[in-house]
């Protein structure tokens, strides 16, 4: 049993020895008191499980981040000699545009799919 939950039993028991003592009159607020603990205790579960999310997508976007950049220099390595090959074989100025046209279609493509 963890600690949340030996806490939550002890406090269970206390509301009911306290219930025992002061009879029927003061059971709502005994009830009342019990229920906000839990509520107290379930927030914090709740807001520890969030901040392990926001630690994976911090994570995974740095992963993104990362996959983005050597994505930016293999363009770069790979445009120089594609740049040199459309420009003589193809139809010069207008090969230069498709080839990086292609290029930087394949990063903004990969950059948006980075972001969902």
């Amino acid at each position: 049993m963890g600690d949340i939950e030996k806490a939550t039993t002890e406090e269970l028991e206390a509301a009911l020895a306290a219930r025992r003592e002061l009879g029927r009159s003061y059971e709502a607020e005994l009830v009342e008191s019990f229920v906000d603990k839990i509520g107290t205790q379930i927030d914090m579960r709740v807001d520890a499980r969030l901040a392990e999310r926001g630690k994976g997508a911090s994570k995974s976007d740095d992963k993104a981040a990362e996959r983005q950049m050597i994505l930016g220099f293999v363009s770069l390595g790979t445009g120089i000699p594609i740049t040199a090959i459309a420009a003589t074989n193809v139809d010069g100025v207008a090969g230069v545009l498709v080839a990086w046209a292609g290029i930087v279609g394949v990063n903004i493509a990969h950059a948006l799919t980075s972001r969902r």
